[in-house]
């Protein structure tokens, strides 16, 4: 874990140092219209870095959001799998397995007799008709 966070840390101070060089490069005053009666003079680094936290907060806020609502999902549903199965009393195989045995009733010892089946027609004799 500690090569992440040193990978991390390296990133970070990557785009810090990108930063300050085109903070350097770029330290010229402009004029920002924002409305036809409302100037806005300010330096272009500071025009980029506030574009790029306008776009990053929102979409930084929406992931934490969801981060924590799914962690908060998970957690819910790992204790209810942890309490269901600890609930679950062990069933008793012996029990299932050798039912008591009955005792018969006079109408379970009488043979049942097949339904009576009609008698099917023979296609092979010949069917006359009357004119």
């Amino acid at each position: 874990m500690e090569a992440m966070q040193i990978i991390r840390t390296l990133v970070w101070v990557l785009i810090l140092v990108m930063l300050l060089v085109f903070t350097a490069f770029n330290w010229r005053p402009v004029e920002v219209t924002i409305w036809t009666n409302t100037v806005l003079e300010t330096k272009i680094p500071a025009l980029a870095i506030a574009a790029f936290l306008l776009g990053l907060v929102p979409m930084w806020l929406i992931h934490r959001g969801t981060k924590w609502r799914l962690e908060r999902r998970i957690a819910a549903l790992e204790s209810a799998a942890r309490v269901g199965s600890r609930s679950r009393a062990p069933t008793q195989p012996d029990a299932v397995a050798n039912p008591a045995p009955t005792r018969p009733t006079s109408e379970s010892t009488v043979p049942l007799s097949p339904a009576p089946t009609s008698p099917t027609p023979s296609t092979s004799s010949p069917v006359t008709t009357n004119p």
